[in-house]
């Protein structure tokens, strides 16, 4: 199964690391203790074996005899665990353990006439598992006696001291694995935090609130957030760009289009009302054309890292503006005086003058603005929207009057719009006339509290 959570997969890994190395400490140290064990063993069978060796004797007749046996009754108890046996080179004289009963135990190949014990494991009478060990030495003086002694201990306690061992120790390991797996998963939080950092930063940038990411002093990450604020700032210097090329162009076609409307009423004063009106709309289509992609290339989205907007200064300059170019209507704003929003102050003129200008154009005697928590609304008492119209002026050059205007206000409301994500709604007012809601709380800056 693959996951696309980092996090997720950074903590399987770490618990998949934590498992295999306490499984593979868990196994070496059974191993260490079934050594140390053995070791234990070899201790005593050495004691046994110097115990042994000092009890012998051959006697007048040149046979082998054993004066005291080992003292631990173990080696007194049929089929203990514990033997001993002890034997001439030929083979002639045998003596055992009382442990072995009629059974005798195969000496290992090979036995030199030294010190040293020789260790090796070795099959029972009873097919049971034994670790011996065997010493050769020559007794008699000249005509001496090559004697064997073995002394061989039962592997079934060390098998069961192991696997007790086995049995603690996992447990304890287990409670290890909690705990470091635990760990583990803080640590991965932690280590994954500059990231969470770094997306609500980016999330800033997206509404606004700031323009480029700052340093978290982290190698890892900063050849990534140089990236992002390289990437920032070409997108800036592009939108400026465009800016700019839209405003050549605007500026390049403006004295053209007003050459081409003052030939229009030439035309129709003399009486070419035909070729005025082909002219017009013409005109009226290279106008539409330049003032919807004017407006794109002025909606930069969210602003980037500028100071926000303060809509109650805005609304009260296009109020001012509309009533001094022959708006009778009377303007009602409720706007909270220290809003703001994150949005370029120019693309804000764009959408409130467009629907403020729309609302003039139809009202009696009455026009509100209000706004609240990114919420814009522009009402007016006139005769509303008809019904089944809303998507007539939604279209570029649509309208419903034949008065006035290129037919693009809304239109160019709703370009802009776009660029931040947002939309605008259309219902009926309480004062009697439209009613246009846009929604751009996403940019909203609210008044710090007192």
């Amino acid at each position: 199964m693959r996951t696309r959570s980092l996090r997720l997969r950074l903590f399987l890994f770490g618990a998949a690391a934590i498992a295999g190395a306490l499984a593979l400490a868990g196994f070496v140290l059974v191993l260490l203790f079934e050594h140390h064990v053995e070791r234990t063993m070899d201790d005593d069978i050495e004691t046994y074996v110097r115990q042994l060796v000092s009890d012998l004797a051959v006697d007048v007749d040149g046979r082998l005899r054993v004066i005291t046996a080992t003292p631990d009754p173990r080696f007194a108890r049929f089929r203990s665990g514990f033997y001993w046996q002890v034997a001439s080179d030929d083979g002639r004289d045998v003596e055992r353990s009382a442990s072995l009963g009629e059974e005798a135990l195969e000496f290992p190949a090979g036995c030199a006439a030294t010190d040293r014990i020789y260790y090796h494991r070795l099959r029972g009478p009873w097919g049971n598992a034994l670790l011996g060990g065997q010493r050769c030495i020559a007794l008699g003086g000249v005509s001496a006696l090559r004697i064997r002694v073995l002394v061989a201990l039962d592997l079934a306690g060390v098998v069961r001291a192991r696997d007790a061992f086995a049995t603690e120790l996992v447990a304890a390991l287990f409670l290890i694995a909690v705990g470091l797996t635990f760990a583990t998963w803080i640590q991965v939080g932690l280590g994954l935090a500059p990231l969470a950092g770094l997306g609500a930063a980016v999330g800033e940038i997206a509404k606004g609130r700031r323009r480029r990411l700052d340093s978290l002093a982290l190698p890892e990450v900063q050849p990534l957030i140089d990236e992002v604020n390289g990437l920032l700032d070409e997108r800036d210097k592009e939108i400026e760009r465009a800016r700019n090329r839209a405003a050549d162009l605007a500026h390049g076609l403006k004295t053209p289009l007003t050459a081409l409307a003052a030939d229009a009423r030439l035309l129709r004063e003399k009486g070419e009302t035909e070729i005025a009106r082909s002219l017009d709309r013409i005109g009226d289509a290279m106008h539409r054309h330049v003032a919807r992609e004017l407006a794109r290339a002025r909606s930069r989205g969210l602003a980037r890292g500028g100071a926000p907007t303060p809509v109650a200064e805005v609304v009260d300059a296009l109020a001012r503006t509309l009533a001094s170019a022959g708006t009778e209507a009377r303007f009602d704003m409720r706007i909270a005086p220290d809003l703001r929003v994150a949005v370029d102050r120019v693309d804000l003129m764009e959408i409130l003058g467009n629907l403020m200008e729309n609302a003039a154009r139809h009202a009696r005697a009455r026009i509100r603005v209000s706004a609240s928590a990114g919420r814009f609304v522009v009402e007016d008492d006139g005769p509303g929207l008809p019904e089944g119209s809303e998507a007539l002026i939604r279209r570029r050059g649509g309208r419903l009057d034949e008065t006035g205007g290129a037919g693009l206000g809304l239109a160019i409301v709703q370009d802009v719009l776009d660029a931040y994500g947002a939309d605008m709604r259309f219902s009926r007012s309480s004062l009697g006339g439209l009613r246009v809601e846009v929604d751009l709380s996403g940019a909203a800056e609210f008044p710090a509290a007192g």
